[in-house]
């Protein structure tokens, strides 16, 4: 499959005239809990050349393509990725630290691997996992029985949260260090424990019961990341003329190669 998404990856770079910086996978495949059936959710930064950004044109600065045969392609022009990174945008912070890389030339991708924690919002990026952690438990895990694959989906952005909150620092992609860190009771550990290793072993878990033990977890530290979200005071400002630098540098060295 690697070799179809590289190849698919040149395909984009004639066809948009662009030069692809990084692809990674993103998603469940690279947090470590894919199902059978998971798509392959790739996701990659590109740059045109300079005369594209000269320009007074509104122009289109995303890559789509409809999912196929289970490949998700979708890329950000470079000028977007980096106002995104400059805000803390969790999506691509992820993308910057996937453990599935597809291409990387490594020219902007080390760089802003660097400098990721220096920039990083605590505030942008509890209110972006405890939004996606309240809505697929609001979504999925109410009754007494519910869809227990859901149940990754929910307590990933909530560890997340408590990564960020413990750590100062970008919390990792795969599930598995995530629960590593400190603090998370042994009964918590056991249950979810239990649910990965079915998980991994290609187990589809549909309905079954609710797991009072991850329900509790779940609801006390949505409440709790409710309230602590509030009181984060920010007031570092991010040098976006590094930033720029990096993006016109970027933009040069990219058509030397």
């Amino acid at each position: 499959m690697k070799e179809i998404i590289v190849e698919k990856l040149k395909q984009i770079e004639t066809e948009h005239e662009v030069k692809i910086l990084f692809a990674v996978e993103s998603g469940s495949r690279a947090w470590g809990f894919p199902s059978k059936d998971s798509d392959y959710d790739v996701r990659f930064v590109y740059v045109h050349r300079k005369d594209w950004y000269l320009s007074i044109d509104q122009k289109r600065d995303v890559i789509e393509y409809p999912i196929n045969d289970l490949l998700d392609f979708s890329g950000w022009d470079l000028k977007k990725a980096l106002n995104l990174f400059a805000k803390s945008n969790p999506a691509f912070l992820e993308w910057l630290r996937s453990p599935i890389v597809y291409h990387d030339d490594l020219t902007i991708s080390e760089e802003l691997r660097k400098i990721g924690n220096e920039i990083l919002s605590k505030k942008a990026c509890i209110y972006h996992y405890l939004h996606m952690a309240r809505g697929n438990y609001r979504d999925y895990l109410q009754g007494e029985e519910v869809k227990i694959k859901k149940y990754f989906y929910i307590l990933r952005p909530i560890l997340a949260c408590i990564w960020i909150q413990k750590y100062n620092e970008i919390p990792p992609i795969l599930f598995d260090e995530l629960l590593e860190m400190e603090g998370l009771e042994q009964e918590f550990l056991e249950e979810v424990g239990k649910l990965l290793i079915r998980k991994k072993q290609g187990e589809e878990l549909d309905l079954e019961p609710r797991k009072k033990v991850l329900n509790d977890f779940i609801e006390n530290n949505i409440q709790f990341f409710e309230e602590y979200v509030k009181g984060i005071t920010e007031s570092n400002k991010v040098n976006t003329e590094n930033l720029n630098e990096l993006f016109r540098t970027t933009i040069e060295h990219s058509w030397e190669k």
